[in-house]
């Protein structure tokens, strides 16, 4: 069973400037250092309308649609995902490659399989995540737990990598 507890929020202060330090290694010409586990999401904020940065952990890539699957781990409140529902065009940078893609948001049911892969590739960062947003599982070797976890607190995007004008 899959229980609420108090979430570890978002940093704030300066710690908000440590937890976005990976968009200024993008920046300054580093993500190649990232590698492919990790992406830059340029994305547009739904109010403002100005280009917007996430760095997010890459879950898989998915060679038979041609997009990179990411979880929104603080949930659906997260800016950056509000964001794509508005404008799903966005740009990314996966090391050293500058892409355009669509973001489709997965439905509940494939974000719940999502998690139950994620978690049997990633245990240890799948049980961090879980705990960051204020989770705890009675029983982590449980798939439904996990599914429970990904269809009801983690929603995972698609994000398809459009074919280069030429």
């Amino acid at each position: 069973m899959v229980k609420k507890v108090a979430p570890k929020l978002p940093p704030t202060g300066w710690r908000k400037y440590l937890w976005r330090a990976p968009i200024h290694l993008y920046r300054i010409g580093l993500g190649p250092l990232m590698g492919g586990r990790f992406l830059l999401l340029n994305h547009i904020g739904r109010k403002s309308g100005q280009v917007r940065q996430a760095v997010l952990e890459v879950d898989r890539y998915d060679p038979e649609t041609n997009a990179y699957i990411v979880a929104s781990g603080f949930g659906k409140k997260s800016d950056w995902y509000r964001n794509l529902l508005k404008t799903p065009e966005v740009s990314i940078q996966v090391g050293g490659k500058k892409l355009r893609a669509i973001a489709e948001p997965l439905s509940p049911e494939r974000s719940a399989e999502e998690m139950v892969r994620y978690a049997q590739h990633h245990r240890r960062a799948a049980l961090q995540l879980a705990g960051l947003i204020g989770l705890e599982l009675e029983n982590p070797d449980n798939i439904d737990e996990w599914r429970t976890v990904g269809r009801d607190y983690i929603p995972f995007v698609a994000l398809h990598v459009q074919k280069s004008a030429e």
